[in-house]
């Protein structure tokens, strides 16, 4: 078994406007390194197109049938103050969704061992019938959703390690007790939600706020004293990472200060984890990541970790 690595051209497509951190650049930037000869061996696979009615299990129907009766066919309409839908952003949506659950056929049935999908818009500020922080719908929550229905697993675990707190896929797993989301983030920072205090229905939310200026030192000891010990006690079938890389210390967006290595050393013990609770079975979704360079390079050590190499 391989790593396998999901995306699309449709996912470009998706248009924000000129100067919007959330752009084309970001995805073509990191298809490009996967074309490097180092990668030749990871599996690849298109992402599908997803059926609407898979995103409204997750999502408001009519939600749903909004976001898509919006999307123009010319120009770009805002759905909030930074969230916007051009002619190519349906399919780009439908992409990012489907491309995340084609990864969780992959590495449920066997196929794979993980897999990394590099798809936009990303998902996880999607509310249950709201679009924000350059979100659409909820490709973490779908993809838990779609594992759960297809393969009859109970519990799905979300690390969500972007910068920012994935409000949105908190609101989607609050009230059920067979999902789990846990989130590192600086705090306080955009969209405001992400305290400690607010833990679920069933103490299956487990947030960790680091203050800005936060690196290497205070990330580790999230991880080792909170993280990776919350994890591993509501024992999940299946890991989703929400990888996002604006932690980054060059990203422009927020003020932590990881390391490229630091995606590494999280990769590392997200899949250890996993393959003491559920057979290594991982699957990684793009969020954040703004800084170009430091986008690419922290993608590279992610898969690459994810890949077994050294």
């Amino acid at each position: 078994m391989a790593t396998l690595f999901v995306s699309h051209h449709d996912c470009i497509d998706h248009d924000t406007g000129p100067g919007h951190p959330e752009c084309a650049d970001r995805l073509r930037v990191v298809q490009r390194v996967f074309e490097a000869e180092e990668f030749m061996f990871l599996h690849r696979e298109e992402a599908p197109l997803a059926d609407l009615d898979l995103i409204k299990a997750v999502h408001d129907p009519a939600y749903v049938d909004k976001v898509m009766a919006t999307v123009p066919a010319e120009g770009i309409v805002s759905l909030d103050g930074d969230t916007y839908v051009s002619p190519g952003s349906g399919k780009a949506a439908l992409r990012a969704a489907g491309g995340a659950c084609i990864a969780v056929d992959a590495v449920m049935e066997g196929h794979e061992k993980n897999a990394f999908v590099a798809t936009r818009p990303p998902g996880h500020h999607a509310e249950y019938d709201r679009a924000m922080g350059f979100c659409l719908f909820n490709n973490a929550a779908i993809a838990a959703h779609h594992a759960r229905k297809k393969f009859g697993i109970k519990r799905v675990a979300v690390m969500d390690f972007d910068v920012h707190h994935g409000n949105g896929t908190q609101d989607l797993f609050y009230n059920d007790a067979d999902l789990f989301y846990c989130s590192t983030h600086q705090w306080p920072l955009y969209p405001g939600t992400g305290a400690e205090t607010e833990r679920g229905c069933a103490n299956n939310i487990l947030n960790v706020g680091l203050p800005a200026g936060s690196g290497t030192v205070e990330l580790q000891e999230a991880f080792n004293s909170t993280v990776l010990p919350g994890i591993a006690a509501f024992k999940p079938e299946l890991l989703i990472i929400s990888a996002g890389f604006d932690a980054h210390k060059n990203d422009p967006l927020a003020g932590l200060c990881f390391e490229t290595n630091d995606f590494v050393w999280m990769t590392k013990q997200l899949m250890n984890l996993a393959e003491e609770q559920c057979g290594g079975r991982v699957v990684s979704l793009l969020e954040g990541g703004y800084d170009l360079p430091s986008l690419a390079s922290s993608a590279v050590q992610h898969v690459r970790t994810l890949m077994g190499a050294h």
